[in-house]
């Protein structure tokens, strides 16, 4: 059934970088993020309220959306491919082209810089709390360039890099359990009093999942910087340095290969729901930050993308020549 993914994967990446994310239909996540919400609040019903019983349900809504992450799109693409190969193609197109982020990713992160060139601190402040999880009402606008340069680094590998890779690996089933599993640590993976027991098994599974797309990404935004004539040498140097100074075993990996390309420093200390995080920093301050650190962010992201496009889609049809001759 998935002998035509490598040609769904590029297409979906190209129709991905034109169009960007098609707002005028429900997005899948968007059907992840109720399922999660509904298992979530059943299964707290169902369990006591208990440390041992939040993380029984929590592990229990881990397997039963995995199971339904895998399985829906997997039959949904059988029967299209069992009605006509065409449709079969153009749906595995679809669904690669739904979960890519490039597009998306740069237009929001581009906002952001317009507001910032335009001096709007509070208009840029509320365009960075769009795509970012920590507090921004009192960032500085050198404090917004970080956070929008970091988002970008950060989903380089979530929103692009890892979903490229996992629908090479299994086609739009695995991609979309990549998916559920990364949508449901956004929502439970918190580390605070009402998630860190029920949301336990989803955060340690989405660092298992995120494992090797991560490591990939940097690699990839090391390459992406020696094609731009950004620095590479340091960019290598700061992720082997840096890949670490993160509480995530995943974070850092993609920031601290952006900051050497740049020649800047990010992270560190940040506000989340009006607590204080401390936090090491990625990078040195070769030079300080500036409003056009958002656009090179996003150059380094569409190269890295592309790279990962034409590889991933390359071993693919290496691997499918292999298993054709056994």
């Amino acid at each position: 059934m998935f002998k035509w993914t490598p040609l769904a994967l590029v297409l979906g990446f190209i129709i991905d970088l034109f169009l960007g994310d098609p707002r005028w239909l429900y997005h899948p996540v968007r059907v992840i993020g109720l399922e999660i919400s509904f298992l979530e609040k059943k299964l707290r019903g169902i369990f006591p309220k208990t440390p041992k019983g939040e993380r029984q349900a929590g592990l229990l809504m881990v397997i039963l959306l995995c199971i339904l992450g895998f399985a829906i799109p997997a039959g949904i693409l059988f029967l299209a491919y069992k009605i006509h190969t065409v449709l079969g193609i153009l749906l595995e197109t679809f669904m690669c082209y739904q979960m890519l982020a490039a597009r998306s990713l740069k237009e929001e992160s581009m906002k952001v810089y317009r507001e910032l060139k335009k001096g709007d601190l509070e208009g840029s402040r509320y365009a960075v709390s769009m795509i970012v999880g920590r507090d921004t009402q009192n960032l500085t606008f050198e404090g917004v360039t970080k956070a929008a340069v970091e988002t970008v680094a950060e989903n380089t590998s979530d929103g692009e890099i890892a979903p490229l890779f996992y629908m090479a690996l299994g086609g739009p089933p695995l991609l979309y359990l990549y998916k559920t599993v990364n949508t449901m640590d956004s929502m439970v993976g918190y580390k605070n009093d009402k998630y860190l027991n029920f949301g336990r098994y989803g955060a340690k599974l989405d660092d298992i999942v995120n494992y090797i797309p991560a490591r990939l990404s940097a690699l990839l935004l090391i390459g992406a910087a020696f094609l731009a004539g950004m620095d590479g040498k340091n960019a290598w140097k700061i992720f082997k340095r840096d890949r670490y100074n993160h509480a995530s075993p995943n974070s850092a990996q993609t920031e601290a290969a952006m900051a050497g390309a740049l020649n800047i420093q990010l992270a560190g200390n940040a506000y989340y729901f009006g607590k204080l995080y401390e936090k090491p920093t990625l990078g040195d301050p070769k030079r300080p930050v500036e409003f056009e650190d958002i656009p090179r962010a996003n150059r380094l992201l569409y190269i890295s993308a592309l790279l990962g496009t034409v590889i991933f889609a390359g071993i693919r049809l290496a691997i499918m020549g292999i298993f054709s001759l056994v």
